[in-house]
């Protein structure tokens, strides 16, 4: 029977933490914490264009993603600032 009530009934409560994200989130911080020396030697080992790439594309999973913003200065003077594409 479907719920017509509009009601939520079961399930996690709002605001209550998805313990299974946690302890993945968690584990997963300990393996890259774990690796560090080995993960800055393989950083290391690729070519600079290589190494530039692969930090950006991890910098995804530390720093928010910008989204394109305007500025106005005044009343014709508008600036678009928009987040740098990677482009191989």
């Amino acid at each position: 029977m479907a719920n017509t009530t509009g009601m939520k009934y079961g399930g996690r409560k709002k605001g209550t933490p998805n313990f299974v994200t946690k302890d993945i989130r968690e584990a997963f911080q300990k393996l890259i914490e774990d690796n560090l020396p080995q993960l800055e030697k393989d950083l290391a080992s690729l070519e600079p264009k290589e190494r530039l790439k692969m930090i950006v594309d991890l910098s995804a999973y530390v720093i928010p993603k910008l989204k394109a913003t305007e500025i106005a200065l005044g009343e014709s003077r508008v600036i678009n600032i928009k987040p740098i594409q990677w482009v191989d």
